[in-house]
């Protein structure tokens, strides 16, 4: 029997967008949070509605010199001006002295990125004081590659900073990289990184390690929306590897707990896909275009993409389309040790020749971004992807592990897409975001196990989980040495997922039982505060980040297959609450170096997959908690028949937590 377990009892569902504050109350009085806290969030709200009426902000200037290694000027190289929301403000180029300007910006924090042909891109970010509006003059250098890959703007939401001055572990990952490590699938850019590393399911399936966790632990997020859904499965991430390499320009990994900005799942890190953007905000019309091939040997895959790009100074829009074919590969000598015939048999696997079987899959895809800007103070964006895998298989299910006959995954397909407004000058706050996402994720999985007979059953699983989100964020900078940021977000998910089994003895398909029930729906979201607040100028800076989080899950047992009048799944709903949090200091010792602290408290809510895989399953037989609430059940000391009471009576599911503790010492 395996336990479910939680600790709230089963109460009314989040039934639409409007009700989550409520229910988010509802969680404060539950949990007994003090008065004070109530009233800090009920200022949060009163803060959001009173914006309209404040004064506007000041503007600034950034401005700079580019030169090479050689301190040699660098003229005509392309100088962009990007938001911490991935938001292009302005786009300009280095003049006969390798100078660039960048007038009228509002205060807030920003990354200059410098691009010129021959050199590699450079990086770094930049803050536009309160004060007097100005910021310091830059001097960046061409040609340096470890200068290109030093700033984050996941480590601290709707903020640009050196990863040196953040309290948290980061890896930052640029376009380049991207484009050498990642033929196959995105997941490989987690190769040669220090700290992370390569999970790879199968051929189509992979994600990144981080501090040992993936899959469910590890969250996603592309342009600060959330990319990772209820539905996910516990130890793979079947869509991380249907984001198209090609369409990003950076990948951040942050290392840790992260909960507080980004919400569940984030107990050993999360990642973060950026993706590229357009020329804007020049002075006249540019047209770009660009077309790039590959080919490698160890699974004879050849691909590329072309990309397409037109900006003007206010509208800017950048196309590509990619695809690849990625055939069998070949192992050190044709050997795999996992192999089915190895495991079973003692056989070596190059018995069926030196390239591996069902290794084979073909992954096509495009997307569009559009930036408009009808103010100098307000921007729009629009993203959207498109990606589609074909002929993938669970290779570590048929001879490359498991043995079975069939496990195929077929149509794995994404749609992905959001609008964001950016404001500056947002009421009594420098600056605002606010996006609205959706989020499509299809698989359909074919098995067929049977210890070798052909005529066994064969399971089809559908799954669709669509997910509409929306999620905002405002800045204040209070003083020259204090930066507030006040957020939130929510997200409703709803999954279909109908399931059916072909029988040879009948020649039919039947409804079954499907992994998640039939359009079971969920509903994740929260409000954070985040506070950076330079202690000592130059010497110490303190971070700070709080999250109230709460879910909601629903399912119907009469959207579900029926046996004789009997729902095999049960009506079911479930409600919970979790509070997050991190602290962080970084001292400057030198210039060059720092000494780092962080504790940070991460969460994992329990999803859909936790609460709704019931019945026969790969772990055992899955039974929910509520349903043998009152029977006296007990969990068990072992998952065998051997097992005694521990004593512990079954309770509902709770949230996972993590606590980490970072102590670093940054040189450069």
């Amino acid at each position: 029997m395996h336990n479910k377990s939680a600790f709230l009892t089963k109460d009314k569902s989040f039934s639409s967008p409007k009700f989550f504050t409520s229910e988010l109350y509802k969680l404060i009085i539950t949990r007994n949070i003090s008065l004070s806290k109530t009233v800090h969030i009920c200022l949060v709200i009163v803060c959001l509605a009173s914006v309209g009426f404040a004064q506007r902000q000041g503007l600034g200037t950034i401005e700079g010199v580019v030169v090479d290694a050689d301190e040699t000027i660098v003229a005509a190289s392309r100088v962009t001006l990007i938001t911490a929301s991935n938001g292009v403000t302005a786009t300009t180029a280095t003049d006969a002295d390798g100078r660039f300007r960048f007038a009228d910006v509002s205060t807030g924090t920003y990354e200059v990125l410098v691009d010129k042909e021959g050199f590699d891109e450079v990086r770094t970010a930049v803050r536009v004081g309160k004060r007097d509006g100005t910021a310091e003059s830059l001097r960046l250098v061409l040609g340096v590659r470890g200068l290109a890959e030093q700033v984050t703007i996941s480590a601290e939401t709707g903020r640009a900073i050196d990863k040196d001055e953040t309290a948290q572990a980061v890896n930052v990952i640029g376009e380049e990289r991207i484009r050498e490590r990642a033929n196959s699938v995105l997941a490989q850019v987690a190769d040669e990184e220090a700290g992370i590393s390569l999970q790879r399911t199968s051929p189509t399936i992979g994600a990144i390690y981080v501090r040992g966790l993936t899959g469910k632990n590890v969250a996603t997020y592309v342009d600060g929306v959330r990319f990772t859904t209820s539905a996910q499965r516990g130890g793979i991430n079947t869509f991380f590897n249907l984001n198209e390499p090609t369409n990003l320009r950076a990948v951040e990994v942050l290392r840790g707990p992260n909960s507080a900005q980004y919400g569940s799942d984030a107990l050993g890190g999360s990642v973060q896909l950026f993706t590229r953007v357009p020329p804007f905000g020049t002075d006249r019309p540019e047209f770009h275009g660009e077309v790039n091939t590959f080919a490698t040997s160890a699974d004879a895959s050849f691909g590329g993409n072309t990309s397409l790009s037109y900006g003007t100074n206010r509208f800017g829009i950048l196309t590509n389309l990619a695809s690849r074919r990625v055939n069998t590969l070949r192992s050190a000598n044709g050997i795999d040790t996992h192999a089915a015939v190895t495991r079973f048999l003692g056989l070596p696997s190059n018995i069926f020749g030196t390239r591996l079987t069902d290794t084979a899959f073909t992954q096509y895809g495009g997307s569009v971004r559009v930036d408009y800007t009808p103010a100098t103070d307000n921007q729009f964006v629009f993203q959207y992807q498109r990606s589609q895998q074909d002929g993938g298989k669970r290779y570590d299910q048929l001879l490359g592990g498991d043995g079975n006959l069939i496990a195929d995954l077929r149509n794995l397909m994404l749609d992905f897409g959001y609008v964001r407004y950016l404001r500056q000058n947002f009421g009594i706050f420098d600056s605002a975001s606010f996006t609205a996402s959706y989020n499509a994720q299809r698989e359909e999985r074919v098995n067929q196990g049977g210890q070798g007979n052909p005529r066994a059953q064969i399971v089809s699983q559908y799954e669709r989980t669509r997910a509409l989100g929306f999620n905002f964020y405002v800045t204040k900078q209070t003083g020259a040495r204090n930066a507030l940021v006040i957020g939130g977000d929510v997200y409703r998910e709803r999954i279909a997922a109908p399931a059916s089994t072909f029988s040879f003895a009948t020649n039919t398909a039947t409804r079954s039982r499907p992994r998640v029930p039939d359009n079971s729906r969920y509903t994740s979201g929260g409000l954070y505060v985040q506070d950076t607040f330079d202690a000592i100028p130059d010497r110490l800076k303190l971070t700070g980040a709080l999250r109230l989080s709460g879910a909601s899950y629903q399912a119907r047992a009469a959207d579900n297959l029926s046996l004789a009048g009997t729902p095999l799944l049960p009506d079911d709903r479930f409600r919970t609450g979790d509070f997050s949090g991190r602290f962080g200091a970084v001292t400057r010792i030198t210039e060059n170096a720092n000494f780092i602290v962080n504790y940070s408290r991460g969460f994992r809510t329990p999803s859909v997959t936790d609460l709704g895989t019931l019945g026969l399953t790969g772990d055992g037989f899955e039974i929910a908690a509520p349903d043998i609430a009152n029977l006296n059940a007990f969990i068990g000391t072992t998952a065998s028949d051997t097992a005694a009471s521990s004593g512990l009576p079954v309770s509902q599911l709770r949230s996972e937590t993590s606590d980490n503790i970072d102590f670093g010492f940054n040189y450069r």
